[in-house]
Parts: C-alpha cells; sequence; structure tokens
C-alpha cells in the first residue's frame, strides 16, 4: 500500500485507498477538467469535495499541495519511477495523465504540440477571460453598476475568443479534427459554464458560433463527460 503520508494534505482529506490517484476538485470548469479526463482514460481515482464557501482552498493542507490556493490538484500514487507526485494547475494535470497513458494526445510530435498549443489557448484565453467576464456579470452587477467598461471589456474578448475556435472547429468535430484530446477537454466545459453558471449564453451571443455550440454539445454527450461534470458528488 501506498505511503502517502508525507503529503500533508492527506491528514484533512485521508485516502480510503491511497494506491489510486487521489483528486482534489469541485464541479467548477477547471475542475471537471480532470474528472472528465480521468473518466476518459478509465484510471482509478479517489475524488474529495474542497468546498469553497468554507475556503478549504486557502487551508494550509491544501495549500500544501498547491501554494496557489486553487482546485484542482491530485496525488498520484504511481508518479515517475514508481515514486507519488502531486500535481496542480489543470493544463498541467491533464498533459500529465495524457502522457501517462498515452491517450488523449497524438503521438506524432507535431501533433502533440498542436494539441498542447490549444490547452494553452484555454488556460491564458479562454478561462481567465471567461472568468473575468462571469465574475463582473454575475457575480458583482452592483459593483459595476455605474461603468459598464469591465463587463463591456471580458464580454468583448470572450467573443473573440469564441470566433477563433468557430474558425477552428469549423468542418472539424474536435480542435485536433477526429482525434479527441485534452484540449478539448480543457476548453468546452469552460463554455457550457459561461453558460450554465453565468447565464452569458445571450450576452455572449452563443447563437453566432454554431460550430462552437455543436462541439459544445458532443462534448457534453460523451459518457465519461456526463460522469465527470457532477465529481466530486455532493456528500
Amino acid at each position: 500500500m501506498a505511503d502517502l503520508s508525507s503529503f500533508p494534505i492527506t491528514s484533512r482529506w485521508p485516502a480510503k485507498n491511497p494506491d489510486i490517484i487521489q483528486l482534489y476538485s469541485l464541479p467548477t470548469p477547471n475542475g471537471v477538467k480532470i474528472s472528465i479526463a480521468l473518466e476518459e482514460l478509465g484510471l482509478p481515482y479517489e475524488a474529495h469535495r474542497i468546498a469553497f464557501d468554507s475556503n478549504e482552498q486557502k487551508s494550509p493542507e491544501f495549500v500544501s499541495l498547491n501554494p496557489n490556493g486553487r482546485i484542482p490538484a491530485i496525488i498520484d500514487p504511481n508518479g515517475p519511477d514508481g515514486k507519488p507526485i502531486g500535481l496542480f494547475e489543470s493544463g498541467a494535470i491533464l498533459v500529465y495523465l495524457a502522457e501517462k497513458t498515452g491517450k488523449l494526445i497524438p503521438s506524432d510530435a507535431s501533433g502533440r504540440y498542436e494539441t498542447l498549443c490549444w490547452v494553452m489557448f484555454q488556460m491564458g484565453g479562454i478561462g481567465p477571460m471567461f472568468g473575468q467576464f462571469g465574475h463582473f456579470f454575475k457575480w458583482a452587477p452592483e459593483k459595476v453598476a455605474n461603468n459598464p467598461y469591465p463587463v463591456e471589456r471580458y464580454r468583448d474578448e470572450s467573443k473573440r475568443l469564441l470566433g477563433v475556435l468557430e474558425a477552428r472547429l469549423e468542418g472539424r468535430q474536435w480542435l485536433m479534427g477526429d482525434e479527441y484530446t485534452i484540449a478539448d477537454i480543457a476548453t468546452f466545459p469552460w463554455i457550457e459554464g459561461a453558460r450554465k453558471f453565468y447565464g452569458g449564453a445571450e450576452v455572449l451571443d452563443y447563437k453566432s458560433f454554431p460550430s462552437v455550440m455543436a462541439w459544445v454539445e458532443r462534448g457534453l454527450a460523451r459518457p465519461a463527460a456526463q460522469r465527470g461534470l457532477e465529481i466530486p458528488k455532493k456528500e
């Protein structure tokens, strides 16, 4: 049985089975990237729910695994050279899981690097811009009631990014063509999240991006995505 005692986070969220991947997360657009990937890959894992309402992501135990205090994070007891490894940042975790299994990423070097470009596009563009849009539009409208600039700025940039995706996806099933990859898993939950959590579909003019929306629906229809979107479950 693996010994995870060197990871302080396990003192607060003990592993029932320390021999499998430990996932620390919440069903947010960032969090579900990893649960969806784990479900797609069929890797055994144990999910621990990190409650935002009590700021558990800022607790010393969680910060010991992710100094940035953000979900998701994982511990893999069977990391490189068979040694446990702790990882944070959803993009890095996706790359790690893909390379660990040889799945969800093209095997050729050119395809691999192109996939990583689209993962970084999500990490540096879609995630931050959609997140800021959602913050001002949904969660802080009273703070910008007399200043439309923040909402307009992030709305317009989010729509620009949707246009980039629309051009990429026209005539394609997935971001890499016929192959479903971590680039899709990184990105479509954010488009769905802006619709589901922020109520932003109309403001972001989703109807003007038919290729994007058809792609999101294909992603949501995958059984692994349907499971992963609900993990970690409420206790």
